[in-house]
C-alpha cells in the first residue's frame, strides 16, 4: 500500500499511512534520555523528515531491514519543512512497481541519455582514447548499472539515473567550453568526465532505497575507479595489439584521485594537470549548482516557503536567496 498522498502534494497538516523509501535512519536522544528514530522518508516526488518519539532501539535492526517501511503518522512543519511525526513504523517489502513510486527518478529519458554519452566516447579522435572508452562501454553489466545508479545519497543528482544525467551534463558542458581552451586534450577531458565517477556505481545500492555498500564505506568510488582502471587498459591493450601511450594510464587515474579538488573534500591528490584541473571545476560547478537549485528553487512544491532564504547548507556554506526577479519566483 503506497501513501494516499505523495510527499509533494503533502501540506504539513493531516494523517500519513502508507510506504517509503527509509533514509539515513538513526536512534537519537531526547533530553530525558530517551530513544527516538530520526530519519528522513522519501517518495519519488520528494522527501520528509521523519521523528518517531517513542522508539524502541533494539527494534532498529528489523525496521532497517528493507530499505523501506510503511508508516502511519501525522504531518507537521518544523523550521519551514516537512516532518512526518511517526506513530506506527514496520519493514516494508516493496514490488518493482513500488520502487518507481518510492525512488526519485531523472525526469530525462535514460536510453537517450546514455546514447549521447555513447556518441561522445565513439567520438574520441586517438586509438588509444576510443579503445580505453570502449572498454568501458562493452562492459555490459557496468554500463547497466550507470544507466540507473544515483550520482549520490542526498547532496546533487540523488536519483535514478542520476549519476548518468551529471556524467553527461559534464560531457556536454566540457564539449562546448573546450573549444576556447585549445592547449587541453580533449580525449583525456572527455574520458575522464566519463570514468571519474562510474566507482559510484559501486560504492552505492539503490534497490533498498539510496544506501552505501559494504565497498562504499571502505573503499569508495575514488579508489575503486582508479584500480578499475588498470582492468581497463589491460583490456584495450589487447584490443589495440600493443600498449597505451606512456603516462596514459597515469594520467588518467590522476584525474579520478584528483576530482574532488581538495584533500579536505576527499581528493585523493590535488588537481596536478590542466586536464585534472578542468574536470575538477567542472565536476563543482555541475554539483554545486544543481544543490543550489534543488534547496532555493526544488521542483517539490511542498518545501517552498515563504522565507527569503534557505537555512543554511552545509555543501556550499551560505544560506542561498531564493527569488528570481526577472521571473518573479
Amino acid at each position: 500500500m503506497l501513501s494516499q498522498l505523495s510527499i509533494s502534494d503533502m501540506s504539513g497538516q493531516g494523517f500519513v499511512h502508507g510506504v517509503f523509501a527509509l533514509v539515513n535512519p538513526q536512534i537519537g536522544t531526547t533530553k530525558n534520555g530517551d530513544d527516538f528514530l530520526k530519519c528522513l522518508l522519501r517518495d519519488s516526488t520528494g522527501e520528509a523528515s521523519g521523528r518517531m518519539w517513542r522508539f524502541d532501539a533494539s527494534s532498529m535492526p528489523e525496521i532497517s531491514s528493507t530499505g523501506f517501511v510503511r508508516i502511519e503518522g501525522d504531518q507537521e512543519i518544523y523550521q519551514e519543512r516537512l516532518q512526518i511525526k511517526i506513530r506506527e513504523i514496520w519493514p516494508h517489502e516493496p514490488s518493482a512497481d513500488e520502487l518507481t513510486e518510492l525512488l526519485p527518478s531523472s525526469r530525462k529519458d535514460i536510453e537517450e541519455m546514455f546514447s549521447k554519452v555513447q556518441s561522445l566516447i565513439d567520438g574520441l579522435e586517438h586509438p588509444a582514447a576510443k579503445a580505453l572508452g570502449a572498454a568501458y562501454l562493452d562492459d555490459a553489466v557496468l554500463m547497466q548499472k550507470f544507466k540507473v545508479a544515483p550520482a549520490a545519497m542526498q547532496i546533487h543528482h540523488a536519483w535514478i539515473g542520476g549519476l548518468l544525467e551529471h556524467t553527461l551534463q559534464l560531457m556536454e558542458l566540457a564539449d562546448a567550453m573546450l573549444p576556447m581552451y585549445p592547449r587541453l586534450n580533449r580525449d583525456i577531458v572527455l574520458l575522464g568526465l566519463f570514468i571519474h565517477d562510474l566507482g559510484k556505481t559501486e560504492e552505492l545500492r539503490w534497490d533498498r532505497g539510496f544506501e552505501y555498500t559494504r565497498e562504499g564505506n571502505l573503499i569508495g568510488h575514488i579508489a575503486r575507479g582508479a584500480m578499475w582502471l588498470e582492468e581497463k587498459a589491460k583490456v584495450a591493450e589487447t584490443q589495440l595489439g600493443e600498449p597505451l601511450p606512456d603516462g596514459l594510464l597515469t594520467v588518467m587515474q590522476h584525474i579520478v584521485l584528483s576530482h574532488h579538488g581538495q584533500l579536505e573534500y576527499g581528493a585523493a591528490k590535488l588537481p596536478s594537470t590542466p586536464e585534472a584541473v578542468f574536470v575538477s571545476q567542472l565536476d563543482t560547478l555541475d554539483a554545486h549548482t544543481q544543490t543550489a537549485l534543488d534547496a532555493a528553487r526544488p521542483w517539490e512544491a511542498n518545501v517552498r516557503s515563504g522565507e527569503a532564504f534557505t537555512e543554511r547548507l552545509f555543501a556550499l556554506n551560505t544560506k542561498l536567496y531564493k527569488n528570481d526577479p526577472l521571473r518573479g519566483s
